[in-house]
């Protein structure tokens, strides 16, 4: 009976063990690999992009807690994106925030592309933004880094927006005065740019991307058509969203074409469970994929 009792009890304490890394998300052996989940991001044809390095992206800004504009965490995590961007540098943002930008040459130097997403979290208790904030930059610092200078037409620049969400305590009416603060300035510094690609809510699970009713209808044929190429069309269905407050916005005022790759169809807006447990290595490949085959057809 004693051996018996021996592995009874080894077998409760791993089965313990493993409970509570799984809760934490900090399971060793596993690397987000989804092959069995329903609804799961079908795999591109091509490998060009990781989708296994942007999550580790995710996990390891996720890991820095809370990042709301300005925070210690948020400071940390610029550092961070400014060593990933080619060419990595800060720029201004009123209120003491930054924007973390980098560029990779195109053949054609007089054109340029800007292709953003945010790195800030909402202020809110426990807010970790996985999938809104930290997905969209890891995808935006893989894609610069893989891609070789002079591989594409224009020039990209990469932009980081810091300050994307409006502080702590600010009404919903004024967002967009107040929220959107790095993308405001990075649309007057490039206002030149001839397209804008924006990543936000861009690596959940069972991702599905209709049209932002504001985003530009040719670029966003555009972006489907790339889909279809690389093999992921199922993400970008021929569907339309309403229009939606985000960092295209001031791009799109400053009479640039501009498109917002977001779902918001998602339960975790603004909430803990925002955290590493909704994120898909598919997701982030598929887009990561789409947005690069995309950058190669302008």
């Amino acid at each position: 009976m004693k051996p018996l009792l021996a592995v009874l009890a080894v077998q409760i304490l791993l089965g313990a063990t493993l409970i509570a890394l799984v809760a934490t998300d900090n399971v060793p052996f596993v690397d987000g690999d989804d092959d069995g989940a329903a609804a799961a991001a079908p795999r591109p044809k091509l490998d060009r992009f990781d989708g296994q390095a942007a999550y580790r992206s995710v996990r390891r800004q996720v890991q820095l807690g809370p990042r709301p504009a300005g925070s210690p965490a948020s400071r940390r995590l610029a550092g961070r994106i400014r060593r990933a961007l080619p060419g990595g540098r800060f720029q201004a943002v009123p209120g003491g925030l930054r924007n973390v930008v980098g560029t990779v040459r195109g053949r054609d130097p007089s054109r340029r592309v800007v292709v953003g997403a945010h790195y800030d979290t909402k202020d809110a208790p426990g807010f970790v933004g996985a999938n809104d904030g930290a997905s969209g930059t890891a995808i935006l610092t893989q894609l610069a880094r893989t891609i070789r200078p002079r591989s594409v037409r224009p020039t990209l620049v990469f932009v980081a927006f810091d300050g994307e969400e409006s502080p702590r305590g600010t009404a919903d009416s004024q967002f967009e005065e107040r929220g959107l603060r790095g993308s405001k300035v990075a649309a007057r510094r490039y206002a030149d740019a001839e397209a804008m690609v924006l990543l936000d809510f861009v690596g959940e699970r069972d991702l599905r991307i209709p049209r932002e009713q504001g985003s530009d209808p040719e670029l966003w044929r555009d972006l489907r058509a790339a889909a279809r190429k690389v093999g992921v069309a199922a993400v970008f269905p021929d569907a339309e969203q309403g229009a939606i407050s985000d960092d295209h916005v001031p791009f799109l005022r400053a009479g640039i074409p501009a498109i917002d790759l977001i779902d918001f169809d998602y339960p975790c807006f603004h909430r803990p469970c925002d955290n590493l447990s909704q994120i898909s290595p598919r997701s982030l490949d598929a887009v990561g994929e789409s947005v690069r085959e995309l950058l190669a057809t302008l």
